[in-house]
């Protein structure tokens, strides 16, 4: 195999014997640049073996030999001079890339925090009366969350405590009662089950719905207009077919809740007139609702309150360390408000309310 070294190290490689000169072309060549190899696949020829090929390499004129150098070479150059510019061009895209500057953003898509480009118009201003992480006093908190209500219906408030418990331990799980001074602002709908006398003292207390086992295949057939279902001890056991549909609502009688009691038309009472039941969920925060903000503070006051007194002396027995983590106040459709753990605690209410 003959070789020829040129300024853009050229290979020539001759496949055969029985080549003449002058079919001799960059097609039958294979030659590798600087930068890259490019190869020029040969016309396979007839020939005994490589000696053959060799000799006849070595009989080329000297003059046709340097024809077939400088037409290759010359195709080299075009080559790299080809690559030289894709990659300049390559070069000032990327440049022109990185050096561009981004667009502003506008609107929404301006606001730093992620959940707050989902927010509402007049959420995002109403949030703007109160700092973010901020402890207010009771008190304060109160007043505030009224000047922030701006819709066009009545919304409840709300208090959300998260409390130091794992309700997957039993002696960690919080659920109870609380009776609100003030009221939810609600109509509570109340339907009993009972039988015998029970039914007409169901009746005589204000119960909205009263039935037997009528009334037990009525709520298998879909009826669920109440709010409260309350049963008669006697009851539980043909109650207790309704858990699957029940359950899931949190309606089913319970003695815990005093949903399940004797006196039926003590427990009416005390519904209709604000009693709530609780529970913590399964992240230990409790969520219970205690008034309207169409309520006077004083009577949200109360009413809060209350609530914080029943879960403190509801207090698991395995719960340990500090109970209390946090506690935030809101309104249905607006933003929370951070309070003050040691003065919600210690808060004392005026002796003229």
């Amino acid at each position: 195999m003959a070789t020829c070294t040129t300024p853009s190290s050229l290979m020539l490689t001759y496949a055969a014997s029985t080549a003449h000169a002058q079919d001799l072309a960059p097609s039958f060549l294979s030659f590798k640049s600087n930068k890259s190899i490019i190869r020029l696949y040969p016309l396979v020829l007839r020939g005994r073996d490589r000696k053959s090929g060799l000799k006849w390499c070595n009989q080329c004129s000297q003059r046709t030999a340097k024809h077939v150098v400088a037409a290759v070479a010359a195709e080299a150059e075009v080559a790299e001079a080809v690559e030289e510019k894709e990659g300049a061009a390559d070069g000032a895209t990327t440049t022109a890339t990185a050096t561009a500057p981004p667009k502003p953003k506008k609107g929404k898509a301006a606001l730093p925090l992620k959940r707050d480009r989902m927010r509402s118009k007049r959420f995002l201003e109403i949030q703007k009366l109160r700092e973010n992480k901020k402890e207010y006093d009771l008190k304060t908190a109160i007043s505030l969350l009224k000047e922030m209500t701006s819709t066009k219906f009545v919304e409840t408030v709300e208090a959300h405590f998260r409390l130091n418990i794992d309700p997957k331990y039993n002696d960690q799980q919080l659920r109870a009662t609380v009776n609100l001074p003030k009221g939810t602002g609600q109509t509570v709908k109340v339907a009993v089950l009972a039988q015998g006398e029970k039914v007409d003292e169901a009746k005589n207390a204000g119960a909205d719905i009263v039935g037997g086992e009528d009334l037990i295949e009525r709520i298998k057939g879909g009826f669920m207009e109440f709010d409260k279902l309350i049963a008669s001890p006697d009851m539980m056991v043909k109650v207790a077919s309704l858990g699957k549909i029940l359950g899931p609502r949190g309606l089913m009688p319970n003695p815990k809740a005093g949903t399940v009691t004797p006196n039926i038309p003590q427990a009416i009472e005390e519904f209709k007139k604000g009693k709530l039941e609780y529970r913590a969920d399964k992240t230990g925060i409790v969520h219970i609702r205690f008034g309207k903000v169409d309520f006077s503070e004083d009577d949200l006051l109360v009413n809060f309150l209350a609530a914080v007194k029943s879960i403190e002396t509801n207090k698991p027995k395995g719960a340990k360390g500090v109970y209390w983590k946090s506690t935030h106040i809101c309104t249905s459709m607006g933003p929370s408000i951070r309070l003050n753990i040691r003065e919600m605690l210690d808060y004392k209410l005026p002796s003229s309310i």
